[in-house]
């Protein structure tokens, strides 16, 4: 492989059942009572378009962003206290980038949750080549749209990125775009990926990677 991608909710960080909680408090505020395991298996992509999903025209633009920027204030400041790489991943950040492989972040989440992980981490931004968020992209995952652009910043053909993902949605986003995938487990089983041929393998943490750095 010649780039790495890395999604970051779930896939550097383990804070999705975070997300979730958050999800489930702020639609109930709006009326919308969901059990956890229902907001673990639908809640994905980008905020917005969550929304407009779940409430069609009942809000404006404008309302879809102070209710976006509230739930992810509240995730913030709950996930504050725990935020933490995944295991192993600061010592394989540092030996991908020892071997000179380009490392690029897509995401779904806004900037601002982007920023609280990057800038909130000592030295992590500086391992990465390109950075695309939510607020870059007019299509979210399933949309290969992230992808391609954090390819086309490394200055990578997309094909010849390895992607790491947590969410069944991530991994649609990835085959779509013609990538393998490396599953992080920390919110999703490993049958929830059953129908997806571009898996690689499953890993819980970033320990005894080695092998990926010469394929």
């Amino acid at each position: 492989m010649a780039a790495f991608i890395f999604d970051m909710d779930g896939t550097m960080v383990d804070n999705m059942m975070v997300h979730h909680r958050a999800w489930q408090i702020k639609l109930a505020e709006l009326g919308l009572k969901m059990e956890l395991e229902e907001v673990r298996q639908t809640i994905h992509g980008k905020n917005e378009e969550i929304l407009a999903k779940l409430f069609g025209d009942r809000f404006t633009p404008e309302e879809f962003k102070r209710i976006s920027w509230e739930k992810e204030n509240a995730y913030r400041r709950q996930f504050i206290s725990e935020l933490k790489l995944i295991d192993g991943l600061p010592d394989f950040l540092q030996k991908v980038h020892s071997k000179g492989i380009p490392m690029g972040v897509g995401t779904a989440a806004p900037a601002e949750n982007v920023n609280f992980v990057l800038d909130n981490i000592y030295g992590l931004r500086n391992y990465f080549q390109t950075v695309v968020h939510a607020g870059m992209v007019s299509k979210g995952k399933p949309d290969p749209q992230v992808f391609q652009m954090v390819a086309q910043g490394m200055g990578v053909p997309i094909e010849e990125c390895l992607i790491f993902e947590d969410s069944p949605t991530g991994v649609e986003t990835a085959h779509r775009a013609g990538c393998q995938v490396v599953v992080v487990t920390t919110t999703h089983s490993k049958e929830e990926f059953e129908r997806f041929p571009n898996v690689l393998r499953f890993i819980d943490n970033y320990l005894h990677l080695d092998d990926l750095l010469w394929q």
